[in-house]
């Protein structure tokens, strides 16, 4: 990661320019730092899907925003045309491009973004907390897909970032929510926001959800761990035709329990990235106060020190790390 300088270039027709404010750190980039999405990034490049800031300047034939409006991105740019779009399913199309992974980001302190994309956020909604919108579209989508009730029981696999907003969506929705986390300090920050947790290194996982359950099982699982054991794990949880969501990014194929998936007839969902909808509820929660976000926020750094938002979020012990792009972080 290294930070350099550039005259920003006015935004062009149809275009928004964005003084960013935020940027949250995620998986995904630190996916991309290791390499593992070479296929899709150009180097160099501009990274940053997390975000939040103010409308600094419009392009031509740009209507219905103004100059200091506070904004977030949904960072998908369909074609339209392929045939999941055509199926009414633009957020996964065929071609998509994923802005800030396929062409530039927002880790910049001035950002030219199709007007298109830009997502309006209330006034009186902190910016650093909003920078946590796109993290919440997903964890909103993800439970959106399993169909989860109230009254469901839920077993998040896995305590980062997303494990935890899935944890805190499902339980607004009426869940009774369980977080498997090996870490102690992670497991400490989901607990400090109101949520169970248990270590399957020191505990029996399938044994905790049959006593929670009546050895019925969970109604839905989520498995955001990215981990092969928790994959394997997921299957075992779940309850007679109960839900297993596959939420983490896997690089490379992992073992899948499809014996027990045959046995026990379980439905076993992908869930990625989000559609408009999911955006707007997610700002929604944050402006509500049903996101925590204050207390998912555990450090900020301006953008001269980026590459330590990275090293803070691959030590495991960060929860969510914003870049402040206008470089007033510590």
């Amino acid at each position: 990661m290294t930070v350099g300088e550039a005259e920003p270039a006015p935004p062009g027709p149809g275009e928004v320019q964005v003084e960013v404010a935020y940027v949250g750190i995620c998986g995904t980039d630190l996916h991309i730092l290791h390499g593992s999405m070479d296929a899709r990034v150009s180097m160099p490049a501009v990274i940053g899907h997390e975000m939040s800031g103010r409308v600094a300047a419009v392009g031509e034939g740009v209507t219905g925003w103004a100059t200091g409006d506070p904004v977030t991105v949904m960072p998908l740019d369909w074609d339209g045309t392929c045939p999941a779009c055509r199926a009414g399913h633009q957020h996964v199309c065929q071609n998509l491009d994923f802005v800030g992974i396929d062409s530039p980001g927002a880790l910049q302190g001035r950002w030219n973004v199709r007007a298109d994309l830009l997502v309006p956020l209330p006034r009186d909604l902190s910016l650093e907390h909003a920078a946590l919108v796109e993290p919440v579209a997903v964890a909103v989508h993800d439970v959106r897909r399993s169909g989860l009730g109230a009254g469901d029981r839920v077993v998040v696999l896995g305590g980062g970032p997303i494990g935890v907003l899935i944890g805190i969506v499902a339980r607004h929705a009426g869940a009774e929510v369980l977080v498997s986390e090996p870490d102690p300090g992670r497991r400490a920050l989901v607990e400090g926001l109101g949520l169970e947790t248990l270590d399957p290194t020191a505990a029996d996982l399938v044994g905790a959800v049959d006593e929670r359950t009546g050895g019925a099982g969970a109604d839905v699982v989520f498995e955001v761990s990215g981990a092969a054991p928790a994959v394997l794990a997921a299957t075992s949880v779940a309850k007679v035709r109960g839900t297993v969501v596959v939420v983490a990014i896997h690089p490379r194929p992992v073992p899948v329990d499809l014996q027990r998936v045959f046995w026990r007839e379980l439905r076993l969902l992908g869930a990625r990235v989000y559609e408009r909808t999911d955006f707007e509820r997610a700002v929604e929660l944050l402006a509500a106060g049903v996101v925590p976000a204050a207390g998912l926020v555990t450090e900020v750094v301006g953008i001269s020190r980026v590459a330590d938002a990275f090293a803070a979020l691959e030590s495991g012990q960060a929860m969510k790390v914003l870049v402040d792009c206008q470089e007033a972080g510590a």
